[in-house]
């Protein structure tokens, strides 16, 4: 069974950079894709985020494009997200998900961290 954890949150400054990592473990991940979600308070979960794992192809939400970039290393079944040039309303709990083969969406799910976004 996969299981996702995220790392990397914390706070920081508009305009600042954080850089989030998920790391997939229990067994080597050959799934189908995996995804950076964000949740601020009152909020739906949103796609922030996404890369297929085969290919590499990517996502990307609207609010994020030019500002986030996702990467992975798949040695270290590991998946990131560099956010450069922050903004306050990308404080929330950024979720890490992953969609193994044969489900039909995001079936693993990490707990979140928290990023905060001070102006």
């Amino acid at each position: 069974q996969v299981r996702v954890t995220e790392s990397g949150g914390g706070l920081a400054q508009a305009g600042g950079s954080l850089r989030l990592s998920c790391a997939a473990s229990g067994r080597t991940f050959n799934g189908v894709a995996m995804s950076w979600w964000r949740q601020a308070p009152g909020n739906e979960r949103t796609l922030v985020a996404s890369m297929r794992w085969a290919g590499g192809s990517t996502y990307y939400a609207d609010s994020v494009k030019d500002r986030f970039t996702v990467s992975r290393n798949r040695a270290m079944n590991t998946l990131y997200l560099q956010m450069n040039n922050l903004k306050p309303e990308g404080t929330a709990v950024y979720y890490c998900a992953a969609q193994s083969w044969g489900a039909s969406d995001y079936n693993v799910w990490g707990q979140g961290t928290q990023v905060t976004v001070s102006s």
